[in-house]
């Protein structure tokens, strides 16, 4: 069991799109799309390290509000299980207005302060962990006399992230996580020169005046610079990876205690929390780390339901809606390649598929040759697809009104004249664009029916 003690707020991202700047400022105007909360400080380490299948126990501050009783539902529906010490005051909130996956502004709120004491249960915790993470987010649950007698005397590996505002560790800390700015602000070290050198010398001092068995300081891309010895040890990242670095320290901090708890050496336990937050950057933040996981494609991705579940899914993680559009009248190498490439696009793509009388009008009567449920089950096979509305107009409008995809992709050789889609007015007025794929030349369905019936009059 690995029980984190710290310091819990609410993050709320509210995504939307910018359309149009405000007639009353200059500022943009943000279209609510979707809402988002989730776990913010010591409640995203517990989050994140429950969502890896470990045994998680959270002792931290809960106000008797709103925001207390979202944080308690979303820890206690993800498997962690809480001991919560009485808040006075509003439960300290982050809430991020955002667009396309960037920030535009964050707002802040909350005064709570710790006011109760650790009970029994709490205190037996700590006493019977395997691995301790403190998470310290400077809001005063560090400081409590009981919790911090308890960390003292434990047998248990303790991992210590500080925060300037925090107090200092308690003795016997096995390691401490500081990152770059937090060593500067705490050791007061302007003396600047190399970054290494610097993280070097302050990690030094802080494992000195703390008397913890040593200090990782995080260097974000760079990997980490752990102080354990005369000589500190530079852990560098497996790969450069760029991304959203939200939760990437508790990460860290969380894969270390873990580590230790199963025997790592420090040196061991720091190589694999480099890793751990290297990737958990690279695969997309925080939002990929807690998104739902989408089911398999199959045929059960057919249709408006399953189609508006997916795209409420991906929206919520600040995910980028991909849609594409056709006949899909006999599959050939030429669709396959087009979907390949609207895929890469975003985070799904959704198949807007011509009906059997759709695309009679605007083939002719012969066609289709493949009817609709065959061909909406055939694309939702395909890795590539991850949902298949099909429509019954000659034109996608109503559908594409209805997704508001972020990004409309047509294959071929539409738009080979410079000219706009079709659907370019509709689809920027909720701030989407259109895009061209390229298309593999002589491949046909048009063709392939006229080789066809060729050879059959041979």
């Amino acid at each position: 069991m690995i029980v984190i003690v710290g310091d819990t707020l609410l993050d709320r991202d509210v995504d939307g799109a910018v359309t149009r700047v405000s007639p009353d400022a200059p500022v943009p105007v943000l279209a609510e799309q979707s809402t988002l909360d989730r776990p913010g400080g010591a409640g995203l380490a517990a989050l994140l390290a429950a969502r890896r299948g470990e045994y998680v126990a959270l002792v931290t501050g809960l106000a008797d509000d709103a925001a207390g009783a979202r944080l308690s539902a979303l820890l206690s529906d993800a498997g962690v299980r809480l001991y919560p010490l009485r808040m006075t005051g509003t439960t300290p909130e982050k809430i991020r207005l955002r667009s396309r996956g960037q920030a535009l502004l964050r707002l802040d709120r909350g005064d709570a302060e710790v006011a109760g004491e650790p009970n029994a249960a709490a205190l037996m915790a700590i006493a019977e962990a395997d691995a301790i993470l403190v998470s310290d987010y400077g809001r005063g649950l560090a400081r409590q006399p009981a919790l911090r007698a308890a960390l003292a005397e434990t047998t248990a590996p303790v991992v210590w992230d500080p925060h300037p505002r925090g107090p200092a560790p308690v003795r016997g800390v096995r390691l401490a996580t500081p990152n770059e700015a937090e060593v500067r602000h705490l050791t007061g070290d302007s003396a600047g020169g190399h970054r290494v050198a610097t993280a070097a010398r302050g990690g030094q001092e802080l494992r000195q005046r703390w008397r913890t068995g040593a200090v990782a300081v995080t260097m974000g891309g760079d990997g980490a610079l752990l102080c354990h010895g005369p000589t500190p040890l530079v852990v560098p990242t497996p790969a450069r990876v760029g991304g959203d670095t939200c939760g990437a320290g508790d990460r860290f901090a969380a894969t270390a205690a873990l580590a230790l708890a199963g025997g790592a050496l420090v040196s061991e336990a720091v190589q694999a929390a480099v890793r751990e937050a290297t990737a958990y950057v690279a695969s997309g933040g925080v939002h990929a780390a807690l998104a739902p996981e989408v089911p398999a494609v199959n045929a059960a991705g057919v249709g408006r339901e399953a189609a508006g579940e997916l795209v409420g899914r991906v929206r919520a993680r600040g995910g980028r809606v991909v849609a594409t559009g056709g006949c899909f009248d006999l599959l050939h190498a030429g669709h396959i390649a087009t979907l390949e490439a609207a895929r890469r696009l975003g985070d799904c793509l959704v198949v807007c598929l011509n009906s059997d009388s759709s695309v009679t009008s605007l083939k002719g009567p012969e066609r289709p040759m493949v009817r609709q449920d065959d061909r909406a089950r055939l694309l939702a096979a395909l890795s590539a697809v991850d949902a298949v509305v099909v429509f019954e107009e000659s034109t996608p409008d109503a559908v594409l009104s209805w997704l508001r995809p972020d990004v409309w992709v047509k294959g071929g050789d539409y738009g080979s004249d410079g000219g706009l889609l079709p659907e370019a007015d509709l689809v920027q007025r909720w701030g989407g664009e259109c895009v061209i794929v390229p298309y593999l030349d002589g491949r046909s369905t048009t063709r392939m029916i006229a080789a066809a019936r060729h050879l059959e009059g041979v």
